[in-house]
């Protein structure tokens, strides 16, 4: 029995970088959602508070988290 560790590695690597990629889109999904708007009275909070972007950009990493799950079903049912 042979083990190419090289490729073994490969896959690791790759594996890992995709792992910590989703996580931190997904993060990036959940902090998007989870910011609430400014009161109306509160002139200070609505010039920092995140508005519609916030949530486009978090709509748009939940996406690519979605893509890149179907993407893996993909590479699984295909072989």
């Amino acid at each position: 029995m042979h083990i190419d560790w090289a490729a073994l590695g490969q896959v690791f690597g790759v594996t890992l970088a995709v792992t910590v990629g989703i996580v931190g889109l997904f993060t990036v999904g959940i902090v998007g959602t989870s910011r609430k708007p400014a009161a109306d009275g509160d002139a200070a909070a609505a010039s920092t508070a995140p508005g519609a972007g916030a949530r486009a950009g978090a709509l748009a990493a939940f996406a690519l988290c979605a893509v890149a799950v179907a993407y893996g079903i993909y590479l699984i049912v295909a072989a």
